[in-house]
């Protein structure tokens, strides 16, 4: 017979597939859309940058009160999972929104800060409620750790197909409907029906701990969750270490890569996929063995490891990428030094997520509350942050290298395409002489940003995480000893 615990390693993991595919069509490909399907002067481009920025600082600074309503929420069916399903039926309505509308211009770009700030509210509704069961599912260390990591694992094999599919489907030979635009709005459709599917899993098959249902939701004010995050020194340590790591980690897939690829190699998604199909390919073996891993090589000594790993690999991308012409050898280098990049940045996000939650049991340790939804809602938290300083670094690589002038010849070409002005061959000669007009200063500009800047972030971190995080394996068991001896002296 299943016992629930086994039953829970499945079924929660299971859900996130189709939320990881919604956060990757529209975190990874919305600017990509944008670029190749709408025309942009320098104060469309500009406003777009800082709606983007605005509504991700916003939803960051949104997370911990999504995190407060969800503790405070009483419900039959627990407090995580109504926030599960009313979060991921509307960030499916808006996501489809977003990628099925012919506006330009600045009506475009006035509806896009509503769909951005929408967007911002309902999936934070889900992602919250979807971490924040993690420490009701188990206080094993190991049970935990395997929770995790699997749940990253199943969050990876969403991500990776999306990453896969969406450049394949929607832009060069191989696109639906034969323009980009059109392509969009089909995979966001397909995507958009198949993420509520994979959330009924979590919904319907995962039992968590609701033991504190029955005590009456404690009132936590703003000042208690900034003093529930400020109060708690590994918890401010591990958010900036995760921060940092988050914002090089995030450069490659922001839009930079991608650009790279199309201007460096041709316009073709399916290269692009090639490339992130092989650079992602990897850290399968992480999502699968990291729980063992984990047992037999303590993490400072594993982050150690993986950023040599990192430094190999962004070595690769950035030797092959100054030194050699646009030859598929030189693809082919690029792509196995992201792979093993990817590796190590991987690795590092993994050893992350624990740290984060092995927060929770320190602050109940030293403060005698757990709060667990305020402290695991800094991960999404961080993360958003973490990707609007993408977005910043992205758009301004963009305006410094010169982007915009050959992405608005395509989008041109795009929307003729979809209006049947011109047809898909003479769509794809013209694309092809555009991108023969890229400067090598250009296209080795873009490769900088997504190298040597995500090397440096990513020392840092180390750095930071080596001198001043505190909960390593053993402080993590002692301090869950003691919790487990104070309960039981009750």
């Amino acid at each position: 017979m299943i016992t629930q615990e086994k039953k829970n390693l499945w079924m929660y993991p299971l859900g996130t597939v189709g939320r990881d595919m919604v956060y990757t069509l529209f975190t990874n490909y919305i600017l990509t859309f944008i670029l190749f399907t709408r025309t942009l002067d320098s104060s469309h481009l500009a406003a777009i940058t800082a709606i983007m920025i605005a509504a991700r600082i916003f939803d960051a600074l949104n997370d911990p009160i999504m995190g407060n309503i969800i503790e405070r929420t009483r419900t039959r069916w627990g407090k995580f999972k109504p926030w599960l399903l009313v979060g991921i039926l509307s960030t499916s309505l808006v996501v489809f929104a977003a990628f099925n509308n012919n506006l330009q211009g600045w009506p475009f770009v006035w509806f896009f800060g509503g769909i951005y700030c929408m967007y911002s509210i309902t999936y934070t509704m889900n992602d919250i409620a979807y971490w924040g069961m993690v420490p009701a599912l188990s206080s094993d260390g190991h049970s935990r750790n395997q929770l995790t990591s699997r749940a990253t694992l199943f969050a990876g094999i969403g991500g990776t197909l999306a990453a896969i599919l969406i450049p394949m489907l929607t832009t060069g030979p191989h696109a639906i409907g034969g323009n980009t635009a059109t392509a969009y709005g089909m995979v966001a459709l397909a995507i958009c029906i198949i993420s509520p599917l994979f959330a009924s899993f979590t919904l319907f098959g995962v039992k968590e701990n609701r033991s504190d249902m029955a005590i009456p939701p404690t009132k936590i004010s703003i000042r208690m969750i900034i003093k529930t995050i400020v109060s708690n020194d590994q918890l401010l340590w591990i958010s900036l270490v995760f921060l940092i790591q988050q914002v090089g980690n995030g450069i490659v897939l922001g839009g930079v890569g991608s650009t790279y690829i199309y201007f460096e190699f041709g316009y073709s998604g399916a290269l692009y996929s090639l490339f992130t199909t092989i650079g992602m390919s990897a850290t399968a073996f992480l999502m699968i063995f990291y729980p063992a891993i984990s047992k037999k090589i303590p993490r400072k000594k594993l982050m150690a490891i993986m950023q040599m790993v990192s430094a190999v690999g962004y070595f690769f991308m950035l030797s092959a990428g100054l030194l050699m012409g646009p030859t598929m050898t030189k693809f082919i280098i690029i792509t196995i030094g992201y792979m093993l990049a990817n590796f190590g940045q991987y690795c590092f996000y993994l050893i992350m997520m624990i740290s984060i939650i092995n927060t929770v049991e320190y602050h109940e340790y030293t403060y005698g509350s757990r709060n667990e939804a305020i402290i695991t809602s800094l991960r999404p938290f961080l993360t958003k942050l973490a990707s609007a300083l993408v977005v910043a670094i992205t758009s301004v690589s963009y305006m410094v290298f010169g982007v915009t002038g050959f992405s608005n010849r395509i989008s041109d070409m795009e929307n003729q395409t979809a209006r049947k002005l011109i047809t898909e061959a003479e769509k794809l000669s013209s694309i092809n002489t555009i991108l023969q007009e890229v400067q090598k200063s250009q296209t080795k500009g873009l490769l900088i940003v997504f190298t040597v800047v995500p090397l440096v972030l990513m020392y840092l971190s180390y750095l930071i995480y080596k001198r001043k995080y505190r909960l390593d394996e053993g402080e993590y068991d002692r301090i869950c000893a003691e919790l487990a001896k104070r309960k039981a002296a009750k």
